[in-house]
């Protein structure tokens, strides 16, 4: 007897994937997309608060350096921008999110200063020193930033970092 040919005429023995079987992969991966996107999302917030915290507490450093020297807080562009080159003093340049910085005066003149910087994710952190007086401290928010002392004093700002 001769042997059959592999290959009929008219049919194939070619194998390949059902339309379900792409269709069940590609329902697989869309899951583990849908999975994967709002983690990375929030990781990507929480770096870039992280970031404008960072910021923050580099700019409480220059303004402490500052206030060694001088006995007394600074909030102008030039004279920060000298003690830290790194941040954004003011918004004066716009490849960095502004640390915007407001001195007043609680006991003695200027020994209070108060650094707001947007994260690149829209919140809003705010750092404030009393360097002088009975209510010498450093306070915490995630808000807005205030030269009071009974406002920093309550609540939501903190003695401890955010």
């Amino acid at each position: 007897r001769a042997a059959l040919p592999l290959q009929v005429h008219g049919h194939r023995s070619e194998r390949g994937f059902t339309l379900i079987e792409l269709m069940v992969v590609v329902l697989i991966i869309a899951i583990l997309i849908a999975i994967a996107i709002p983690t990375f999302l929030g990781a990507r917030t929480r770096a870039q608060d992280r970031a404008a915290q960072s910021d923050l507490r580099n700019a409480l450093t220059a303004e402490k350096t500052y206030f060694l020297d001088k006995q007394q807080y600074d909030a102008t562009t030039a004279t920060m921008k000298g003690v830290e080159v790194s941040l954004n003093w003011n918004g004066a340049s716009t490849g960095r999110p502004a640390t915007n910085v407001t001195v007043g005066t609680t006991v003695s003149t200027n020994d209070t200063v108060c650094i707001t910087e947007t994260s690149k994710s829209g919140n809003v952190f705010s750092v404030a020193d009393v360097a002088t007086g009975a209510s010498a401290n450093t306070y915490y928010n995630k808000g807005a930033c205030s030269l009071a002392l009974a406002t920093l004093q309550a609540a939501p700002w903190k003695t401890t970092s955010w």
